[in-house]
């Protein structure tokens, strides 16, 4: 994204999160910050520090390098969080943003949670009368206590299922599981990741499209084509590798071959789906569609995937939103909303 920022219209501060927590001064260097499938990208925690000011009047950034005495950086209009799972898409850092008066890109505390919370995005969705994947929820209280239950409500909803945290991201921690055999190690292996788990069923033989929801300046909002994943080269399904790593046999198809009905059909549930949650800026919606035409939301994603060849800037572009103008859109309407309560 550093690439198409127009730089006579904006001052960038990169600023990066390290493993261990910190905020550093990042390098401006997009190459260096590809993730691709010879360079996973990292963040030196030896770096500069950064600080978010918790003065709604001032909306500040201070840095100071190892050791020295914090100064301004300089005021902040807007923050582009390109972050994603806990503690970056989950309502967390947003609500940091709420506390200091900080504008910034994407959906505000509320909507970031639930769309996170896989459980509770769920619940909302059906509240809105959009169908979703049956479900069922593990809490660590029953996995602890009393796991065979847990093995018996699984067998219900019928093999093979996907089981996930319910509240992670960029499909770490899931695992596609057949039989009652290989479940346990499933959980265990989410339960890495969170403590609460989702198990899905599978939706054997249905189309995964995707579709994005960009916000209009009047607070409507579009809906993108429809693109469709066809194919997972080595994976069994969409996983982290095949989202990122640009691997040999993945094949998205941008945009997918739909009938005008069915495209019609996703792109109206995107935006009920993204205004139930009441999301703002950006989402990406991701659907089954069944043998018999059923469209069925799989989840909502408020910060998705932001590469040039991710799958959202990809359908914009398609739709006639090409990468820059859309990462230029969406500092636009970060900048003219408001903090707090909106």
């Amino acid at each position: 994204m550093l690439s198409v920022i127009d730089t006579d219209k904006y001052d960038v501060v990169p600023i990066g999160i390290s493993h261990d927590g910190k905020w550093v001064l990042e390098s401006a260097d997009s190459e260096r910050l590809a993730l691709t499938a010879g360079h996973t990208p990292h963040v030196d925690s030896g770096a500069a520090a950064v600080v978010v000011s918790q003065d709604p009047a001032r909306r500040e950034i201070v840095v100071a390098g190892p050791g020295e005495t914090p100064h301004e950086l300089g005021r902040v209009d807007v923050v582009f969080p390109l972050l994603h799972g806990p503690w970056g898409e989950d309502g967390t850092i947003q609500g940091l943003f709420e506390i200091g008066g900080i504008r910034y890109v994407g959906s505000g505390v509320l909507a970031s949670a639930v769309g996170m919370d896989k459980h509770y995005m769920k619940i909302v969705l059906q509240a809105a009368g959009l169908a979703v994947t049956p479900y069922l929820v593990v809490k660590p209280r029953e996995w602890v206590h009393d796991p065979a239950a847990v093995r018996d409500s699984v067998k219900r909803l019928g093999y093979p299922v996907f089981v996930k945290p319910a509240r992670g991201g960029s499909s770490m921690g899931i695992t596609k599981v057949h039989d009652h055999d290989a479940l346990d190690a499933a959980v265990h292996h989410a339960r890495e990741f969170d403590p609460k788990v989702l198990v899905e069923s599978a939706a054997e033989g249905a189309r995964e499209v995707e579709c994005g929801v960009l916000q209009r300046p009047d607070g409507g909002a579009d809906a993108s084509v429809v693109a469709e994943i066809v194919g997972y080269g080595t994976h069994e399904f969409y996983d982290f590798a095949a989202k990122y790593l640009g691997e040999e046999g993945v094949v998205l198809e941008v945009p997918a071959d739909l009938r005008d009905e069915m495209r019609d059909e996703i792109q109206r549930t995107a935006v009920l789906a993204f205004e139930a949650l009441d999301c703002e800026g950006l989402a990406r919606v991701d659907f089954f569609v069944g043998a018999d035409d059923r469209v069925v939301i799989n989840e909502i994603n408020t910060m998705p995937g932001f590469t040039p060849t991710s799958m959202y800037p990809r359908m914009w572009a398609e739709s006639g939103v090409g990468y820059a103008e859309l990462v230029d859109r969406l500092i636009g309407l970060a900048a003219n909303r408001s903090t707090g309560l909106r």
